[in-house]
């Protein structure tokens, strides 16, 4: 699948869902802990990757993708584009050296970092849409990061991959003490098999509505 077939797809749902004239920033974060091996080594997370970077490509100004990894540690990686996506997983996360991976999960170390990244060090005016990937067994602490960026530009897209535990994610919409919902949730038991159009539909699914409620209390003043 080309990317600029995926961007096609991407395009059809933005406009469908009345996104296609919002910038945003578009960051990825990939679950690198043990039970993932097996998906980096045959390349599903590769194809994530450049599906997530078809949304990225249209909702982003440089249209680069922010990507992060993570198991009991985390690394902020390069940004990728559609000039240089071919092999960045291989690349840039499995030969590379300085990262850790196939531990345990962590999830929130990674989130502050993510929250520091675009509400300190890189601040914009544009909200940052941040596609989390997890495979399973999610931290209950991932609630405070949660909770604590529920008044800025952020708004977190998890999707669940496979067939572990989601419970923590599944409570999401339920998560109280919230200035307001700020995060989603939705399963993949196959990642090969869901459509792109199916993928989109399902990733941009409450961000409208984010949005929109991010205007209204004042959290987002440009879109």
């Amino acid at each position: 699948m080309s990317i600029q077939l995926l961007k096609k797809s991407a395009n059809i749902v933005l406009e469908k869902k009345k996104l296609q004239n919002v910038t945003a920033r578009v960051g990825l974060v990939l679950d690198i802990s043990g039970s993932m091996r097996s998906l980096y080594k045959n390349g599903t997370v590769q194809k994530v990757v450049e599906r997530v970077l078809a949304v990225a490509s249209q909702f982003d100004d440089d249209g680069s993708l922010d990507i992060w990894v993570y198991d009991n540690e985390f690394s902020r990686l390069k940004s990728v584009t559609e000039y240089d996506f071919e092999n960045y997983v291989n690349t840039y996360v499995l030969e590379n050296p300085l990262i850790h991976k196939f531990g345990r999960n962590d999830e929130p170390p990674v989130m502050e970092d993510i929250i520091q990244k675009y509400t300190e060090e890189d601040k914009s005016e544009d909200p940052a849409f941040i596609v989390f990937i997890n495979d399973g067994g999610c931290k209950r602490t991932i609630k405070k990061p949660i909770i604590s960026s529920s008044d800025k530009p952020i708004f977190w897209q998890f999707i669940g991959i496979g067939n572990s535990n989601f419970e923590v994610l599944e409570k999401l919409d339920t998560m109280e003490g919230r200035f307001i919902d700020n995060a989603n949730f939705f399963h993949i038991e196959d990642a090969e098999k869901i459509t792109d159009n199916e993928l989109y539909d399902q990733l941009l699914n409450e961000f409208p509505q984010w949005l929109k409620e991010a205007k209204a209390k004042n959290i987002l003043t440009n879109q």
